[in-house]
């Protein structure tokens, strides 16, 4: 068992980590406080050619695995910038993967390169406000029409609706009580975000506002029939390539921002004296944040783990979605215990972690609930009756 990095590997977190060394802690926080999206981190990130890191080689990408995917969004949220940071660039690591596998050739000629150069920005449409984690509950409809369909619906969380000119849009083509299954009648399309028929309102939220979510509301979108991916009524199945390679990225971001903190926290306690000593001496300070690190390296072992029986073809929705559980609590208790160290000023944006305390909170709750999570190791792995 090698628990190594191959020197492309290496070669990836070193890249990576000199393009964020270039955007410091004064550039996440005009972010967070302007709401403004790090157009310049993107737009490095896309120059030096890592967007494409999973994309075919023959369009451009780097044709690697979710490892690689999982070591690079790691390093991207390790060096202060967070969920912002990470949010700004990870739904080119899963969310174009329905494309990749189901898509034509021709969608794929037309659809991958301006991802992987960064001249295209997609959002994500599948939650909405009445469905939540129900899935095949959605009501959003695409209704056959000459040459493509017509869309209405809500969506709800839509990240970087804002700045995104593609959506990866989940709709019903067959009303849910009339498909022979709930996950049947569900249709995958990629298209253009038109704004004249598409009204993305900005949720104003506790953290990452440097990266915008929202409310969407469609009303009457055309979408062309080439822009349908894969067969119609499968879509729910294509979406699902998608979920694995989310939950262990997600997992690998929350791992880097408790990292980030821990070591913010861990220099404070070297620095800060009080009472004629440094706070770190005190097994009070050493023993929580010792804890953290242990946490946080069982964690990442599990990432690692299920990105590489992913990358193996091997099944790994238990291990996924036990990294996505390990790594938010992990990499929440982490900021939290950092905030905590630093005192009165762990509540003061100049040192930072008070920004990864509520970013990192985004881990715990999306892209799953734990309980959905403990819910689906209970019954695939425990053998447990199905609970809902």
């Amino acid at each position: 068992m090698d628990f190594g990095l191959s020197p492309e590997q290496e070669a990836i977190v070193e890249g990576v980590a000199a393009i964020c060394r270039r955007f410091g802690d004064d550039y996440w926080r005009a972010c967070d406080d302007e709401a403004r999206f790090p157009r310049d981190f993107h737009r490095a990130m896309a120059e030096a050619g890592f967007l494409g890191i999973t994309m075919p080689e023959a369009f451009g990408g780097a044709g690697l695995g979710v490892t690689e995917a999982a070591l690079m969004m790691h390093t991207v949220a390790r060096h202060g910038g967070g969920m912002a940071a990470a949010s700004s660039i990870h739904i080119n690591m899963f969310g174009p993967h329905p494309i990749v596998v189901h898509g034509t050739p021709e969608q794929q000629a037309r659809w991958i390169p301006p991802l992987v150069a960064g001249t295209d920005q997609a959002c994500f449409g599948v939650t909405e406000p009445n469905a939540g984690l129900d899935t095949t509950s959605i009501t959003t409809f695409a209704t056959r029409v000459p040459g493509g369909y017509r869309v209405n619906g809500r969506k709800m969380w839509t990240s970087t609706g804002q700045v995104a000119n593609k959506i990866l849009l989940l709709a019903r083509t067959t009303k849910k009580e009339e498909a022979r299954r709930p996950t049947e009648g569900i249709t995958l399309f990629y298209t253009e975000l038109d704004r004249s028929k598409v009204d993305v309102k900005r949720i104003p939220k506790m953290g990452r506002a440097a990266v915008d979510s929202n409310m969407t509301f469609i009303d009457d979108l055309f979408v062309p029939e080439e822009d349908r991916i894969g067969e119609e009524g499968r879509g729910f199945s294509y979406i699902l390539d998608s979920l694995n390679p989310e939950r262990i990225l997600l997992a690998a971001e929350a791992v880097a921002i408790g990292q980030d903190a821990l070591d913010r926290a861990a220099r404070y306690g070297r620095d800060r004296v009080v009472f004629g000593r440094p706070i770190g001496q005190n097994q009070a300070i050493q023993h929580p944040l010792a804890e953290c690190w242990t946490a946080l390296e069982s964690a990442w072992l599990m990432v690692m783990k299920a990105a590489w029986l992913y990358d193996n073809g091997k099944p790994c929705g238990a291990e996924a979605n036990a990294a996505k559980l390990l790594g938010g609590r992990a990499g929440h208790n982490a900021c939290l215990q950092a905030v905590l160290t630093h005192g009165g000023m762990g509540y003061a944006k100049e040192y930072v972690v008070e920004r990864l305390l509520r970013e990192v909170l985004i881990c715990r709750i999306a892209p799953v609930s734990e309980q959905l999570v403990l819910s689906f190791i209970a019954e695939r792995v425990l053998g447990q009756p199905k609970s809902y």
